[in-house]
């Protein structure tokens, strides 16, 4: 019984002695979207049987074989994704993988595999059949049989290695093939050539046709295949050195009719060819074929449901057309095939089934096999020969490829534009993401990923060659403009030919900016850390303007080891970014503690303590239970400042504060105001602030009077016994009951120009005698802003601030008790304010200055000023840094 086993089956078979020679035909090809392969129906029809399911499930892609023994012929039949069934299977594989390099991947496997099959019906084949659809050559079969032609000439060495031992012919072991293969094509007619007929047709119906129309088309699709082959090279003068062959003198082509529409017609034509009887059914073979093309009656054997064919009697069945070739290997005559002047004569050899089945089962092995211990060497190397099939078979790719390489120049050169010799990460992401804009308007196909992978690389490669600049910020959040470089060390000298150099950074930013007295000004760079910004400007300046003056020492870190080292939080956050932003890139300056002058003298307090759910903020809060109480630490310093936050029990190294006092009270003149550079005309007066003050022996007198009236004294009246009465003059009462202290918030821009506020919103203007008239009491009832606009505005588009640099605060010779105590907002909220507020007492008769941190910074990164658009309310000192209480009680 003949059935269709797989090619693993088949080469396992132990084949019976004393055979004779086999014919081996492979049939491959593509088939339609039709339900059934075209394949299967066209081998039921050579064997005269139904031995495929018309609508079975197929039994998936690869060789499956049917012997034939009665007539020695052996099938091979190639199933692949040109087949609809394995191309549904192969689509709904691709679905699942999303991205479209992976289903092109997948796609170049399925399609080397296909190659690999090919190659092997090719090497154990005497025919081929191809098998199409339509009646029209599809050409991509020129570029598949030059891309298996030079892969067979990669691997033809180790096929040789591989059957060297095996008892055939020297011509068989080689070329590694019986006979250089026959192709034969086969084309399915689509219906839409018809024959006309009648007196509309233009020909004479008497004068009778030398050829039917399909006979023509037949004609016409061999001139066209040969001159394709011939001008690919594919088909040469030597057939031994072809891949296949095609015969010069027997027809090659075979077009299958389509079924005639007429079903009664189509029953009638098959029942007039079954019942006709004659030579024919007795002579096989190329006889068979002659009779019957000159007898001029219809063949026996013809395609299932195909009815009688329309035209001429010279057509034949397409078992006719096949057994012809056939029965030139069965007789042992061979093909020659080759053409031109003198042309060589091809090697042919019919194996036996036994001796076919050695060495078919050794190249499937080799080629199509599983890697064992055995054929593991031989089988990668012939995969990997497969390389040589890209450059032919994936034309998608190549494409790809080279469109993809002309997109390049124009990416690069997107990136490059506009670009400054050195720049930043961010500029580097920006002319990157316009590179990728211009390279995905051109670049297509499956290579756009790696070549756009590429394009990251080439572009990160020019940037960090030279071009990458510093990404350090300065505390004014300026870049450094210096090319990407080092530090020096403790010692060490800068060094611009190092590589990186070696180098300060520099912002090209200058300012202008007052000592801690501010009776001198400097010009200072922009400063990169807050040693220098605080503390290293200032005491150059100290020693020229006011190192001698009367000042308060602020504690510090002393170090008990050689090798202190910054204390680390467990949950420090990055560089830069503070409490409550969540690393918000909206907000320039994080959300730092207050910074405190208190803390800074070292009155450490302890971490804040948490609302309960639903508190006011007012509210009555109990202290957290201290940790336990210590001296700070001489091992570990505090890298920032001191802030409401900060670990109990640390200093900073320097301090960012500075109190000095001037002179005595009568430093100052209200009437000229302070004589310090760099302040606006007017501008320079420190507001007063009036506190009422009485002595015990008043307050007892007072409040014997209140007792015997029960009443408040009469305004502007003098009391008995009082100054301004019978007892004294009237005008002793002001200088003796009320004190006057002067404060002054000093404001100081880039540029030098310093004033006094003397309100959120509003600059001192003394314009007559008699020093400022606004009261102090409105700053210091309120949150004074850390930045303002500068009065004197330049003029470009660019906002000039204003920062709070210093605070004047005149203490008179009286019985009062003045403390400050400053806390600093120096970001957008929530900033958490201190539990405790820890005083510092003024002496009296003293002007005192307090001079503001230039800049401000945590363990957690700087705090940096704001920008356009960022609202400057954000940034503030709290209400209350001023108090002041007599003696003894008084109502101020």
């Amino acid at each position: 019984m003949v059935v269709p086993v797989d090619i693993e089956a088949l080469l396992r078979e132990e084949p019976e002695p004393g055979e004779e020679g086999l014919c081996v035909v492979g049939v491959f090809g593509k088939s339609s979207l039709l339900p059934g392969s075209l394949k299967e129906a066209l081998l039921d029809t050579l064997l005269d049987r139904h031995v495929f399911p018309p609508f079975g499930p197929g039994s998936g892609s690869g060789l499956r074989a049917v012997h034939e023994p009665e007539r020695r012929v052996l099938y091979l039949l190639m199933n692949s994704v040109c087949d609809s069934r394995e191309l549904l299977r192969a689509c709904s594989v691709m679905s699942a993988n999303s991205a479209h390099a992976d289903a092109h991947e997948l796609w170049k496997n399925l399609e080397r595999q296909h190659c690999l099959q090919l190659l092997y019906l090719f090497s154990v084949c005497h025919v081929m059949l191809l098998v199409h659809p339509n009646h029209t050559f599809d050409v991509t079969y020129d570029r598949l049989f030059r891309a298996m032609d030079a892969l067979r000439q990669k691997v033809l060495p180790l096929l040789r290695a591989a059957i060297k031992d095996f008892p055939v012919s020297k011509e068989w072991k080689l070329n590694c093939r019986p006979c250089p293969p026959r192709l034969l094509f086969v084309f399915h007619m689509n219906g839409t050539l018809k024959v006309s007929s009648g007196p509309d047709s233009g020909a004479n119906p008497d004068k009778p046709k030398k050829h039917s129309p399909r006979r023509r088309l037949q004609h016409a699709l061999e001139d066209q295949i040969y001159r394709i082959f011939r001008k690919s090279r594919v088909l040469t003068n030597q057939s031994s050195n072809c891949l296949f062959t095609v015969p010069a003198n027997q027809a090659f082509v075979y077009v299958v009719p389509s079924a005639e529409e007429d079903p009664v017609g189509t029953l009638l034509g098959q029942l007039q060819a079954q019942c006709a009887l004659g030579e024919r059914d007795t002579v096989s073979g190329p006889r068979r074929y002659q009779l019957m093309r000159r007898s001029g009656r219809t063949p026996v054997l013809s395609e299932p449901g195909a009815g009688p064919f329309s035209g001429p009697p010279q057509d034949c069945s397409l078992k006719e057309f096949l057994w012809q070739h056939v029965e030139l290997v069965l007789t042992k005559k061979g093909f020659d095939d080759s053409v031109g002047r003198n042309p060589q004569p091809s090697h042919f050899e019919l194996p036996s089934f036994s001796k076919w089945l050695q060495v078919a089962s050794r190249l499937h092995q080799v080629m199509l096999g599983s890697p064992d211990d055995e054929n593991k060497e031989l089988l990668l190397k012939v995969q990997n020969q497969l390389k040589v099939l890209e450059g032919f078979l994936d034309a998608d790719a190549k494409f790809s490829d080279n469109r993809c390489q002309k997109a390049l120049p124009l990416a690069h050169s997107a990136y490059q534009s506009n670009l400054p010799h050195n720049y930043t990460s961010t500029v580097h992401k920006n002319q990157l993401a316009q590179a990728l804009r211009v390279y995905s308007q051109h670049a297509r196909g499956v290579a756009f990923q790696r070549y756009a992978l590429q394009l990251h690389d080439d572009c990160y490669k020019f940037w960090s060659s030279g071009h990458q600049l510093c990404e350090e910020r300065s505390l004014t959040d300026q870049h450094c403009v210096h090319k990407f470089h080092l530090l020096p060390q403790p010692g060490e000298k800068p060094d611009l030919d190092h590589n990186p150099p070696i180098l300060q950074h520099n912002s090209r930013g200058r300012s202008s900016s007052s000592c801690n007295c501010g009776r001198k000004q400097a010009t200072r760079d922009d400063p990169f850390d807050l040693q220098t910004a605080n503390y290293d400007f200032y005491k150059v300046l100290e020693d020229k303007c006011c190192g001698k003056l009367e000042r308060l020492e602020f504690p510090v870190f002393e170090p008990s080891t050689p090798d202190p080292a910054p204390a680390c939080e467990p949950d420090q956050k990055p560089h830069g970014e503070g409490p409550g932003q969540g690393g918000d890139d909206k907000s320039h300056t994080p959300g730092d503690p207050s910074l405190s002058l208190a803390l800074s003298l070292g009155h450490s307090t302890d971490s804040l303590e948490h609302f309960g759910e639903g508190d006011a903020p007012d509210a009555p809060r109990q202290k957290r239970p201290s940790l336990l109480d210590r001296q700070p630490s001489t091992v570990e310093y505090l890298p920032g400042m001191m802030h409401s936050g900060c670990p109990k029990g640390l200093l900073p190294k320097f301090s960012s504060w500075s109190l000095l006092k001037l002179g005595p009270a009568k430093t100052y003149n209200c009437h000229v105001g302070l004589e310090q550079p760099g302040f606006l005309p007017s501008s320079a007066f420190l507001l007063p602030w009036d506190l009422v003050i009485r002595s015990r022996s008043e307050e007892e007198g007072l409040s014997e009077s209140l007792d015997s009236s029960g009443l408040w004294p009469v305004p502007n009246k003098s009391m008995q016994g009082k100054r301004g009465g019978p007892g004294g003059p009237g005008r002793s009462r002001r200088r003796d009951d009320v004190a006057r202290l002067y404060v002054g918030f000093a404001y100081e821009d880039g540029r030098g120009r310093r004033f006094i506020s003397s309100g959120p919103d509003k600059i001192v203007k003394v314009m007559g005698p008699g020093g400022a008239k606004e009261p102090a009491s409105r700053v210091l009832s309120t949150d004074m802003p850390l930045y303002v606009p500068s009065p004197s505005q330049g003029r470009g588009l660019k906002v000039h601030l204003a920062q709070l640099s210093h605070l004047f605060i005149l203490v008179p010779d009286a019985p009062l008790e003045v403390t400050l105590s400053p806390q600093v907002q120096p970001g957008p909220p929530p900033v958490p304010v201190p539990p405790e507020q820890p005083e510092v007492v003024l002496p009296p008769d003293g002007l005192w200055v307090l001079r503001f941190p230039y800049a401000y910074a945590t363990e957690r990164g700087p705090c940096y000023p704001p920008k356009d658009g960022q609202p400057l309310s954000d940034y503030r000192v709290l209400r209350g840094i001023l108090r002041a209480c007599p003696g003894a009680t008084a109502r101020s």
